[in-house]
């Protein structure tokens, strides 16, 4: 097990991440926020709580986005669906997607695909706190990245919060 990213690293990551969406997005005007259940809530969780101490929390749209029933890959086997909130169209807006990490592409496109259902967007940006490199299926690519990393596809990355691991760290295992 080899350490990727400690607590205090995660504290500082999040709040780049965040300094650079309102670095591209002054005042977050006409961009919303879709953190991907279950696992990229966490990030865009703390990710909106950063933007909130920058900008008036009226100014952030925040959604969070559900996409199991959109996967290509779990077909086969029943899952349990997380919920969608999306209490906004996203017709127009620039719309910033949020996951714990970039792997295959498969989770991004499957995002893709669901947000269509809210309307058409502007343009859409991907921040992820890990980008594994190298290993996509899809031709997608992070627009904000916390830690970009090469992995062996026999590999996993772990991103543990203390939310629901009571601890913050990321782990390549």
């Amino acid at each position: 097990m080899k350490s990727i990213l400690t607590e205090k690293q995660i504290q500082l990551t999040v709040k780049r991440l965040a300094h650079q969406v309102l670095e591209n997005h002054l005042n977050l005007e006409d961009t919303v926020l879709i953190g991907i259940q279950p696992r990229g809530i966490f990030l865009s969780d703390r990710i909106v709580d950063e933007l909130k101490q920058l900008v008036s929390a009226d100014k952030i749209l925040y959604g969070k986005l559900d996409i199991t029933f959109y996967r290509d890959d779990v077909r086969n086997e029943l899952k349990i669906a997380n919920s969608t909130y999306i209490p906004f169209s996203t017709a127009g807006k620039n719309i910033i997607i949020i996951d714990d990490v970039l792997w295959t592409g498969r989770t991004i496109r499957s995002a893709l695909d669901a947000l269509l259902d809210f309307g058409r967007p502007a343009k859409v940006e991907l921040c992820v706190l890990i980008d594994r490199r190298f290993s996509r299926e899809f031709p997608i690519q992070a627009d904000y990245a916390g830690r970009a990393i090469d992995t062996f596809p026999s590999q996993k990355v772990f991103v543990r919060w203390k939310e629901n691991h009571g601890t913050d760290e990321v782990v390549l295992e």
